[in-house]
């Protein structure tokens, strides 16, 4: 029995907002609930509600900039750079730029729809 796994086709998360979300690993992609791991693009101009997630949230910019507001403090992430946010923390994700942002989010436990808390717009 192999000890590894090779992820050649993450699951491709259905979106209305033009985002893209590749999950690797997680509770899409093979019901794992404790790790997360997904590749994802925000189209310009793009933006989700506020949200007080019931986990940890690692976000690594890959490429162009993503903008968090935390707890009414707005951070701009570039590349190369990397944030963590603590569960329970309320924040809300966008891309107000002209260029697209590349990243990789991963959450522990895993991005659940359940945990995610998303405010009412």
């Amino acid at each position: 029995m192999k000890k590894y796994t090779i992820q050649k086709s993450p699951f491709v998360v259905p979106t209305t907002d033009g985002k893209l979300i590749e999950e690797h690993f997680g509770n899409a992609s093979d019901g794992n609930s404790q790790i997360s791991i997904a590749h994802m693009v925000a189209p310009s101009k793009w933006s989700e509600p506020f949200q007080t997630p019931e986990f940890d949230e690692y976000t690594y910019i890959i490429k162009g900039k993503k903008q968090f507001i935390i707890d009414g403090e707005t951070i701009i992430l570039k590349t190369g750079e990397s944030i963590k946010i603590e569960k329970n923390t309320r924040v809300q994700y966008s891309n107000p730029f002209d260029e697209p942002c590349e990243y990789l989010a991963v959450c522990l436990p895993a991005f659940s729809i359940d945990l995610v808390n998303r405010e009412e717009n």
